[in-house]
């Protein structure tokens, strides 16, 4: 498929799989419908997907970033 002289890229959908245009006149790109964006969304909202690691305000907390050492000790 050709949109303006350039060749249009497929994806699969990443929540149903199902091959969709990946260009601006797609508005749910990289999904093919607002229902699969909506359904991702809510997987991230329900904690179903998720990335690995611990969790940020655990790391915010811990000590290990620069500038947050123990200032107790000046």
């Amino acid at each position: 498929m050709s949109l303006g002289g350039f060749m249009a890229t497929h994806v699969s959908c990443p929540t149903c799989k199902k091959s969709t245009v990946y260009s601006k006149e797609n508005p749910y790109r990289p999904f093919c419908s607002k229902r699969c964006k909506l359904i991702d969304l809510g997987e991230w909202a329900s904690e179903g997907h998720r990335i690995a690691g611990k969790p940020a305000d655990e790391e915010l907390l811990s000590g290990d970033l620069p500038g947050n050492q123990d200032q107790s000790r000046e």
